[in-house]
């Protein structure tokens, strides 16, 4: 379960941080007001890039916690800017990083309780990790790159997917 998820959560947010290096640098060359970009989105009525960023982070972290039986850190919500965003990737890659391969051995079948919707939730952590922490956290980095793409930043599948 440890390499099921902070792998997994670990390598992604990698991957989003040098995607954020790639918008920034963008912004730079095409004198953009990196604000622009940063509260970009896809609709109305889906939040920015800066929350998409910081929700991702969110699921990474909290599952985390969950799955090795843990109460989840709280991050403050409180980027605005670029460097701030790459600096709660780094904090939440870093947070991740201190638990430890056997605070998971029970991680599969722990019962991991939390809140979703305003609706109390229980799951296995197996099912937790497969049908509620992955997939929220994958969206929130695709809905991230897609705003990225969405408004001209020059990205592809392989920035997506990032180095093995």
């Amino acid at each position: 379960m440890h390499r099921q998820s902070v792998a997994v959560f670990d390598r992604f947010l990698s991957t989003l941080g040098i995607i954020l290096d790639k918008a920034e640098a963008h912004c730079e060359a095409k004198k953009i007001k990196p604000e622009v970009i940063l509260a970009a989105r896809l609709f109305p009525d889906m939040f920015p890039l800066v929350n998409q960023v910081q929700l991702a982070c969110d699921f990474a972290t909290r599952g985390t916690a969950r799955l090795a039986g843990q109460d989840p850190k709280g991050f403050p919500d409180t980027e605005t800017t670029f460097a701030e965003l790459k600096n709660r990737i780094s904090a939440s890659r870093g947070y991740m990083g201190s638990f430890q391969p056997q605070d998971f051995v029970h991680a599969a079948d722990r019962p991991i309780h939390f809140k979703t919707g305003g609706q109390d939730m229980t799951l296995k952590g197996a099912e937790f990790l497969s049908f509620y922490a992955l997939p929220q956290f994958f969206f929130h980095v695709t809905t991230g790159y897609n705003i990225l793409r969405h408004n001209g930043i020059d990205l592809g599948k392989r920035d997506y997917m990032g180095a093995p």
